[in-house]
């Protein structure tokens, strides 16, 4: 496991990676965090000169989700989507995960669970990828980097509260 700051990521089996952060607050508001797209906008990768003007997200089983990203300097855009396969709120989510300009092999499959202890609540997010090759790409990429950096920002969205008990 490679430490990213207060971020831990890892390879599992021979096809998975698991990520696991903890955060200082319930895990009733991370999993609004996680679910509410006006937060997602406010720590999902939109930090620099990225920003995410498509948050679109539907967290029942058979709902979609989309998110698009655009870097507001040269105008370049990422974007992804995917299908909830399971929702247990405010436990578990799993979903299937696709970019629209694959930089990895086939799509993938995350599962996130939260789990708290003493008000402090614990995410650990597994993602299954259709080969070990695939897996090892991502590992081997900077995406820990961005992952890190988003889940710092969402820390300091926790902490602040920052529209989170009225989104």
């Amino acid at each position: 496991m490679q430490q990213f700051g207060k971020m831990s990521i890892g390879p599992q089996g021979d096809r998975e990676i698991l990520v696991t952060r903890s955060f200082n607050a319930p895990k009733a508001l991370v999993w609004q965090a996680l679910t509410t797209p006006a937060l997602l906008k406010q720590w999902l990768g939109a930090f620099g000169d990225w920003s995410m003007p498509v948050c679109e997200l539907d967290a029942r089983v058979g709902g979609k989700y989309r998110y698009e990203w655009r870097n507001d300097v040269n105008g370049a855009t990422m974007g992804m989507g995917g299908t909830f396969l399971e929702v247990d709120p405010p436990h578990r989510m799993v979903a299937t995960e696709l970019f629209d300009d694959a930089w990895y092999e086939g799509g993938a499959e995350v599962t996130q669970v939260l789990t708290e202890t003493g008000g402090k609540t614990t995410l650990t997010l597994t993602v299954k990828y259709s080969s070990t090759a695939a897996r090892d790409g991502v590992l081997a990429s900077p995406a820990a980097t961005g992952m890190a950096a988003g889940y710092d920002t969402l820390e300091r969205v926790l902490a602040g509260g920052k529209g989170i008990r009225d989104a």
